[in-house]
């Protein structure tokens, strides 16, 4: 392959892995991703309905409302020249 890389690259690469890790702990992290991969697609399942409109409450604000209320808090600015 041009650019690439080959199988045998490849193969090379993995033997490399193997001396350096070992086969064991190399068994043990695939384990801990496979178990982690299984989790995410778990939060990801129950993730929307945890996130139903209905769910929010009638204490929830819209941002543009919060936004709004922010404005209203600020003073006004002063027009240049008047000391009070």
């Amino acid at each position: 392959m041009v650019g690439g890389i080959s199988v045998w690259q490849l193969l090379i690469l993995l033997l490399i892995v193997v001396l350096v890790f070992g086969t064991k702990r190399l068994r043990n992290i695939g384990s801990d991703l496979g178990s982690a991969v299984k989790g995410f697609r778990k939060g990801l399942e129950e993730e929307p309905e945890a996130n139903e409109p209905e769910q929010l409450g009638a204490d929830a604000m819209p941002s543009s409302s919060a936004e709004e209320i922010d404005r209203e808090q600020e003073p006004a600015p002063r027009p240049p020249g008047s000391d009070v």
